[in-house]
Protein backbone atom coordinates (compact mmCIF):
# COMPACT_ATOMS: atom_id res chain seq x y z
CA UNK A 1 0.00 0.00 0.00
CA UNK A 2 1.42 3.27 -0.91
CA UNK A 3 0.47 5.53 1.90
CA UNK A 4 0.76 9.07 1.76
CA UNK A 5 -0.26 11.56 5.16
CA UNK A 6 -1.07 14.75 4.59
CA UNK A 7 -3.15 17.84 5.60
CA UNK A 8 -6.79 17.06 4.91
CA UNK A 9 -8.48 19.20 1.84
CA UNK A 10 -11.67 20.70 2.44
CA UNK A 11 -13.11 17.81 0.23
CA UNK A 12 -11.51 14.76 2.15
CA UNK A 13 -14.02 16.04 5.17
CA UNK A 14 -16.89 14.17 4.69
CA UNK A 15 -15.01 11.18 4.31
CA UNK A 16 -13.19 11.66 7.21
CA UNK A 17 -15.76 12.75 9.59
CA UNK A 18 -17.71 9.50 7.79
CA UNK A 19 -14.89 7.33 9.21
CA UNK A 20 -14.43 9.01 12.47
CA UNK A 21 -17.86 8.84 13.61
CA UNK A 22 -17.78 5.03 12.28
CA UNK A 23 -15.13 4.22 14.22
CA UNK A 24 -16.16 5.75 17.26
CA UNK A 25 -19.83 4.33 16.92
CA UNK A 26 -19.06 0.75 15.91
CA UNK A 27 -16.12 0.19 18.34
CA UNK A 28 -18.67 1.27 21.19
CA UNK A 29 -16.88 4.31 21.70
CA UNK A 30 -19.57 6.83 22.64
CA UNK A 31 -21.87 6.08 25.64
CA UNK A 32 -25.21 7.10 24.10
CA UNK A 33 -24.43 5.53 20.27
CA UNK A 34 -26.22 7.63 17.90
CA UNK A 35 -27.73 9.75 20.24
CA UNK A 36 -24.50 10.87 21.92
CA UNK A 37 -23.45 14.82 20.87
CA UNK A 38 -19.91 13.56 20.63
CA UNK A 39 -20.84 12.25 17.74
CA UNK A 40 -21.64 15.80 15.88
CA UNK A 41 -18.34 17.08 17.19
CA UNK A 42 -16.66 13.76 14.99
CA UNK A 43 -17.84 14.62 11.92
CA UNK A 44 -17.56 18.18 11.62
CA UNK A 45 -13.63 18.07 10.25
CA UNK A 46 -14.23 21.56 9.14
CA UNK A 47 -14.99 22.94 12.09
CA UNK A 48 -11.35 20.89 13.89
CA UNK A 49 -8.86 22.11 10.97
CA UNK A 50 -10.20 25.79 11.31
CA UNK A 51 -8.60 25.70 14.63
CA UNK A 52 -6.26 22.76 14.31
CA UNK A 53 -4.54 20.40 11.50
CA UNK A 54 -6.50 18.03 10.57
CA UNK A 55 -4.12 15.00 8.90
CA UNK A 56 -5.42 12.12 6.66
CA UNK A 57 -3.92 9.39 5.50
CA UNK A 58 -4.84 8.12 1.95
CA UNK A 59 -3.80 5.54 -0.81
CA UNK A 60 -4.97 5.06 -4.14
CA UNK A 61 -7.03 8.36 -3.89
CA UNK A 62 -9.17 7.48 -0.67
CA UNK A 63 -9.02 8.71 2.74
CA UNK A 64 -8.38 5.89 5.14
CA UNK A 65 -8.30 7.90 8.46
CA UNK A 66 -6.84 10.79 10.04
CA UNK A 67 -6.17 12.97 13.42
CA UNK A 68 -6.11 16.03 14.80
CA UNK A 69 -2.98 17.82 15.24
CA UNK A 70 -3.05 20.79 18.13
CA UNK A 71 0.43 22.51 17.83
CA UNK A 72 1.25 24.17 21.58
CA UNK A 73 -2.00 24.37 23.12
CA UNK A 74 -4.25 25.55 20.52
CA UNK A 75 -8.19 26.25 21.09
CA UNK A 76 -8.88 22.05 20.07
CA UNK A 77 -6.49 21.23 22.54
CA UNK A 78 -8.08 19.33 25.93
CA UNK A 79 -5.03 18.63 27.80
CA UNK A 80 -2.07 20.17 26.67
CA UNK A 81 -0.24 23.01 28.45
CA UNK A 82 2.42 24.75 27.41
CA UNK A 83 5.40 23.56 25.31
CA UNK A 84 3.13 20.66 24.57
CA UNK A 85 1.14 19.70 21.27
CA UNK A 86 -1.89 17.31 21.46
CA UNK A 87 -3.31 14.83 19.39
CA UNK A 88 -6.90 13.92 18.93
CA UNK A 89 -9.58 12.38 17.06
CA UNK A 90 -7.69 9.47 15.96
CA UNK A 91 -9.11 6.91 13.34
CA UNK A 92 -9.08 4.59 10.76
CA UNK A 93 -11.66 3.29 8.49
CA UNK A 94 -12.38 -0.07 9.59
CA UNK A 95 -10.69 -1.69 6.25
CA UNK A 96 -8.03 0.10 6.76
CA UNK A 97 -6.78 -1.31 10.21
CA UNK A 98 -3.64 -3.38 10.66
CA UNK A 99 -2.38 -1.63 7.57
CA UNK A 100 -0.08 1.05 9.60
CA UNK A 101 -2.46 3.63 9.30
CA UNK A 102 -2.89 5.00 12.64
CA UNK A 103 0.89 4.11 13.59
CA UNK A 104 2.00 6.22 10.24
CA UNK A 105 -0.57 9.28 11.43
CA UNK A 106 0.49 9.35 15.02
CA UNK A 107 4.39 9.28 13.35
CA UNK A 108 3.22 11.94 11.30
CA UNK A 109 1.86 14.11 14.06
CA UNK A 110 5.41 13.44 16.59
CA UNK A 111 7.47 15.32 13.77
CA UNK A 112 4.84 17.82 13.35
CA UNK A 113 5.51 18.34 17.24
CA UNK A 114 9.33 18.39 16.57
CA UNK A 115 9.09 20.57 14.52
CA UNK A 116 6.93 23.56 16.78
CA UNK A 117 9.43 25.42 18.55
CA UNK A 118 9.41 25.06 22.06
CA UNK A 119 7.22 21.97 21.59
CA UNK A 120 9.01 19.50 24.59
CA UNK A 121 6.25 17.19 24.59
CA UNK A 122 3.13 15.11 22.69
CA UNK A 123 -0.29 14.16 24.93
CA UNK A 124 -3.47 12.78 24.30
CA UNK A 125 -6.34 11.40 26.17
CA UNK A 126 -7.72 7.88 25.43
CA UNK A 127 -10.71 6.04 26.15
CA UNK A 128 -10.01 2.65 28.73
CA UNK A 129 -11.50 0.31 26.09
CA UNK A 130 -9.00 1.49 23.04
CA UNK A 131 -6.39 -1.16 23.82
CA UNK A 132 -5.23 -1.54 20.31
CA UNK A 133 -4.51 2.56 20.26
CA UNK A 134 -2.94 1.76 24.00
CA UNK A 135 -0.55 -0.31 22.24
CA UNK A 136 0.41 1.56 19.64
CA UNK A 137 1.23 4.27 21.35
CA UNK A 138 3.21 2.31 24.25
CA UNK A 139 5.17 0.81 21.19
CA UNK A 140 6.01 4.43 20.07
CA UNK A 141 7.30 5.59 23.16
CA UNK A 142 4.90 6.92 24.78
CA UNK A 143 3.93 6.51 28.86
CA UNK A 144 0.36 6.70 31.13
CA UNK A 145 0.65 9.76 32.67
CA UNK A 146 -2.01 8.68 34.93
CA UNK A 147 -1.56 12.31 37.40
CA UNK A 148 -3.32 13.83 34.13
CA UNK A 149 -6.54 11.31 33.63
CA UNK A 150 -9.93 13.47 33.58
CA UNK A 151 -13.69 13.23 33.24
CA UNK A 152 -14.79 15.26 29.99
CA UNK A 153 -18.19 14.78 31.75
CA UNK A 154 -18.02 15.29 35.51
CA UNK A 155 -21.46 14.96 35.46
CA UNK A 156 -21.06 11.27 35.07
CA UNK A 157 -18.87 9.41 37.26
CA UNK A 158 -17.66 6.51 35.09
CA UNK A 159 -16.17 8.07 32.11
CA UNK A 160 -12.29 8.72 32.96
CA UNK A 161 -10.08 9.63 29.55
CA UNK A 162 -6.83 8.02 30.16
CA UNK A 163 -3.59 10.02 29.20
CA UNK A 164 -0.49 9.58 27.43
CA UNK A 165 2.73 11.48 27.14
CA UNK A 166 5.64 11.37 24.68
CA UNK A 167 8.72 13.57 25.64
CA UNK A 168 10.67 14.85 22.33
Amino acid sequence: MDLEIRTAFPSDHTALGDITADAYLHDGLLDFGESDAYLGELRDVAKRAAAAEVLVATADGRVLGGVTFVPSGGPMADIARPGEAEIRMLAVAREARGRGVGEALVRSCVDRARAVEGCERVVLSTQRTMRTAHRLYERLGFVRTPERDWNPLPELDDIMLLTYSLTL
